[in-house]
């Protein structure tokens, strides 16, 4: 029985290293720059090139993060294969992720169309609430607790920033403040994450050959 515990806890070490590098970190701050960035440049562009644009963007940063997770990272940690139980963990994950994002289109269409008729406290709200419940079950499927601190600052962040628009006119509905700022403290805890990793885990030095006298 300790044994299957203690296999157990390594493989939950095992993939809390995997997870923990700090990269996650910086994939979601980046992004969600897109809605501290977007309202920004939707009055040159138009709403759909604004958040088209980042599609590149997107794109750059995972495939920088990919050769730094596969050039970097696995040399030091080296690569780990589950067990069914942690296996089957991360598909229950995908498959309620993907219910979370079916429920946040239909909200969105629903917010379509019913756009002016509706209070627009209720669009922040619902945003919030969504941000914070997705990434909460995020948080727990994958053992990961930073992410209900994330959560917590990506649901406050249309919330605070309506605050501003309707208190202190501030423009595009406080996003560009409120979600750069909660971006900002991801990218920079992920940078910190990953330079203590890097620290705390060198390469490891390959053995030279002993000779034979």
């Amino acid at each position: 029985m300790s044994q299957k515990i203690s296999l157990k806890e390594a493989e939950r070490k095992a993939f809390t290293i995997t997870i923990d590098d700090g990269l996650w970190d910086i994939l979601l701050g980046c992004f969600f720059l897109e809605f501290a960035i977007a309202p920004l440049l939707s009055e040159s562009m138009g709403d759909f090139w604004s958040s088209v644009i980042f599609l590149p963007f997107w794109g750059l940063v995972y495939l920088v993060i990919w050769l730094i997770r596969k050039y970097i990272v696995t040399p030091r940690v080296g690569s780990v294969k589950f067990g069914p139980a942690r296996t089957a963990k991360l598909k229950k994950f995908t498959i309620v992720m993907l219910m979370v994002n079916t429920f946040v289109f239909i909200l969105g269409l629903i917010a379509f169309l019913s756009f002016g008729v509706v209070s627009g406290q209720i669009y922040p709200a619902i945003l919030g609430l969504t941000l914070l419940i997705g990434f909460s079950l995020a948080a727990y499927f994958l053992d990961f607790p930073r992410l209900y601190i994330y959560g917590l600052l990506l649901a406050l962040s249309p919330l605070v920033g309506e605050w501003l628009f309707t208190h202190s006119d501030v423009s595009h509905h406080g996003f560009p403040i409120t979600f750069g700022v909660t971006c900002s403290i991801m990218i920079l805890t992920g940078l910190t994450i990953f330079i203590r990793f890097l620290h705390n885990n060198p390469i490891p030095m390959m053995e030279s050959p002993v000779k034979e006298g």
